[in-house]
């Protein structure tokens, strides 16, 4: 009677214990994914101050092309907005295209491309575009490794238990697949 007493406070114990483990590590999986969300925020917003001091620049050259301008404006407002990743996803790709249509402006100022602000902010902006596509990327890894860890049994039986659902990959919109179309 003693042994059995003592197989089963010994399973219960094992029980409780691979549950505290396995709760702690959904626990680190979800943050891990929301402080690499954080991450992709962080750049995105880096990028839009970059931007706002590119577009000032800019302005100081072409006054007259306030169209481009607003769009630029409108699609940072949007991106600042943006509440999940599908959502940055698409305010991304809107913003993209309202500054390629600025740099189709920029090429009309030969004496702009010369500017040495202007060259700093573009580098600036290019090595924010590296940082960004770093941060997407080490965001789907960490919700590809969260995403996993709630789909493998036993965790599986956990993870629906108390409530930890799959997090949303950061996809690209069909427009980002197009190939750009430079000229000269």
């Amino acid at each position: 009677m003693k042994k059995t007493w003592l197989i089963v406070i010994a399973l219960v114990a094992f029980l409780g214990l691979w549950l505290f483990s396995g709760y702690n590590n959904l626990v680190t999986a979800e943050e891990n994914v929301n402080s690499k969300w954080g991450q992709v925020e962080n750049q995105l917003q880096r990028r839009g101050d970059l931007i706002g001091n590119l577009v000032e620049t800019v302005k100081g050259y072409v006054a007259h092309e306030q169209k481009v301008f607003g769009q630029i404006a409108e699609a940072r407002a949007r991106l600042a907005g943006a509440q999940t990743p599908a959502r940055a996803a698409q305010a991304t790709g809107e913003l993209e295209g309202a500054l390629s249509r600025l740099l189709v402006v920029v090429e009309n100022y030969p004496n702009l491309k010369a500017d040495t602000n202007f060259r700093a902010l573009m580098d600036e902006l290019a090595g924010s575009e590296n940082r960004i596509a770093v941060a997407r990327k080490d965001y789907n890894e960490a919700v590809q490794y969260y995403n996993t860890s709630i789909r493998r049994f036993p965790t599986v039986i956990m993870a629906n238990t108390l409530g930890f659902g799959p997090k949303e990959y950061f996809k690209a919109e069909e427009r980002a697949k197009e190939v750009p179309k430079v000229r000269f």
